[in-house]
């Protein structure tokens, strides 16, 4: 298999009549996703639509997720191109800056979310938009050329760019992380084997089309024939309504970002309905905390619970941990081992291996899983995706993720902390993280976030929950030593979260 599109090929022949998506208001099945994707398809490549997409260029999206933009998106692979969500939710000048880097060959757009889109491209150099609504409705009736599809097809290769997701940029800029069809062909058929996923599943997507958690839903149905049901972004704010679509959809998968997990059961999501068909639960993009964790458990001890980790660099996840044994608080939950075909080791400062119990190292990956790179950014690039330092030999590429983490006595991974959060204070090296930990295991605390004031030189501890600040104190007292002990405290009534789900650090450093 080289291209995405012989997963859907191979999923509409052997399960035609299967659900593949759904939403609330509709669904498809495999036969009927194939033949959408393929007439729409054939609209933009016979340039009746009145655009020009070639290989090597992007679909860009400004909407959110629904069964109409996955009919859409493979529209555009079927095409050659790549696709690309924008976060709909972002200021418009930030968005307007991902859409030049993009430079898409079309942009699809719905009702909802066309005349912002028109704000953001005013001034700006043409670009073809459709609404989405309208185009499908334009090629429900088309032919379904075989010439033109296999035109293109005849020029797919493996490491072709699929998707570019954009993250955060230290220089304001977003960036481009750009994954080819290699990438998630590989990491999907041992994801989907390894966690047993099969047609008889049902995977409730949380993470919007722009993160690169919902990788994992969309193609992990898409190989096994399993139904995907999407959840939409504002369902994440009534716990009712979340859980009775999960329920209602007989969900029994999810992989879901922490956060996610963490409002569920700070709003007694559990309490109102029980979704007791899930069987695996996955998370991932930060710490679990144990006791959130532990209330999950409480209510589906019989599930199977799943640590996962990787940046969007690395093609969603490169180490696994399932859970085997009961956690108190305060512990941590080990990132566990890496996947099969994915090479994950740590370095220390000077780029010396990281092999004994306990001691810190940037965690550095290496294989097939690697993104491309980021997209027009040959600078960024360069500096992240380097030649293995410990490979004298020949060409060895590995992205080194910024992430510190340590081994146990048992050679199970521990994610520690970012380097960048890693701070000098009265002459002491800090994990911020370790503060956070700290915080969470505490009673009454739901949620906390570390910050360091350089100016003032002191640290500052944001969390949500019912512990008074006084008591909180008591206890970082007790648990911590004294170059540790925050110098501000502030309770909140919600921490702020970021497009993905973790907590928005760049908002929380306005309240220092």
């Amino acid at each position: 298999m080289i291209n995405i599109t012989e997963m859907l090929d191979a999923s509409a022949a052997a399960l035609p009549d299967n659900t593949a998506f759904s939403d609330p208001h509709k669904s498809i099945t495999f036969r009927e996703l194939q033949k959408r994707s393929k007439q729409t398809a054939c609209a933009f490549l016979s340039e009746s639509l009145n655009c020009k997409i070639k290989p090597g260029k992007p679909v860009a999206f400004y909407m959110e997720k629904c069964v109409d933009a996955v009919v859409v998106m493979f529209a555009g692979v079927y095409s050659g191109a790549y696709y690309s969500f924008v976060d709909v939710r972002q200021p418009a000048e930030r968005a307007k800056r991902t859409i030049s880097i993009l430079d898409p060959a079309v942009i699809i757009t719905d009702d909802e979310n066309g005349q912002k889109l028109e704000e953001i491209l005013s001034g700006s150099a043409k670009i073809p938009v459709f609404n989405i609504s309208k185009l499908l409705e334009s090629t429900e009736k088309s032919d379904i050329s075989d010439e033109l599809l296999n035109e293109r097809k005849n020029g797919f290769y493996d490491l072709m760019p699929l998707y570019v997701n954009f993250t955060s940029g230290s220089t304001g800029d977003p960036k481009g992380v750009l994954v080819s069809h290699r990438s998630v062909i590989d990491f999907i058929e041992v994801f989907a084997r390894d966690f047993d996923i099969s047609d008889t599943d049902v995977l409730a997507n949380q993470a919007p089309f722009d993160f690169d958690v919902s990788v994992k839903d969309v193609y992990s149905g898409l190989l096994t024939g399993a139904k995907v049901a999407l959840i939409p972004r504002e369902y994440f704010s009534n716990p009712s309504t979340l859980m009775d679509y999960l329920c209602d959809n007989e969900a029994t998968v999810i992989i879901w970002a922490v956060s996610a997990m963490c409002f569920v059961s700070i709003m007694n999501g559990l309490d109102y309905r029980l979704p007791d068909k899930l069987k695996k639960i996955m998370f991932s993009g930060e710490q679990m905390p144990v006791k959130h964790l532990n209330r999950w458990k409480k209510y589906l001890p019989d599930a199977k619970y799943i640590n996962l980790y990787g940046p969007t660099e690395i093609t969603c996840n490169c180490t696994y941990h399932v859970l085997d044994r009961e956690y108190e608080k305060g512990e941590t939950v080990p990132i566990g081992v890496p996947f099969e075909n994915e090479k994950v080791f740590l370095l220390d400062e000077d780029d010396n291996p990281v092999t004994e119990p306990g001691r810190e190292g940037e965690i550095c990956v290496s294989g097939t899983c690697l993104a491309i790179g980021y997209l027009k950014n040959e600078e960024k690039t360069a500096e992240v995706f380097v030649q293995n330092p410990l490979n004298k030999n020949y060409y060895e590429r590995i992205y080194r993720t910024g992430d510190l983490g340590k081994y146990d006595e048992q050679g199970l991974l521990y994610y520690i902390s970012r380097k960048d959060f890693q701070i000098k204070h009265m002459g002491q090296r800090i994990e911020l993280g370790e503060i956070e930990n700290a915080a969470i295991s505490s009673d009454g605390v739901e949620m906390a976030c570390c910050l360091y004031d350089e100016k003032k030189q002191r640290i500052c501890l944001f969390y949500s929950g019912s512990a008074e600040k006084e008591t909180l104190s008591e206890e970082m007292h007790i648990k911590l030593p004294p170059y540790m002990i925050p110098g501000k405290t502030e309770r909140l009534d919600t921490l702020p979260l970021n497009k993905n789900g973790k907590i928005d650090r760049n908002k929380l450093k306005e309240l220092i």
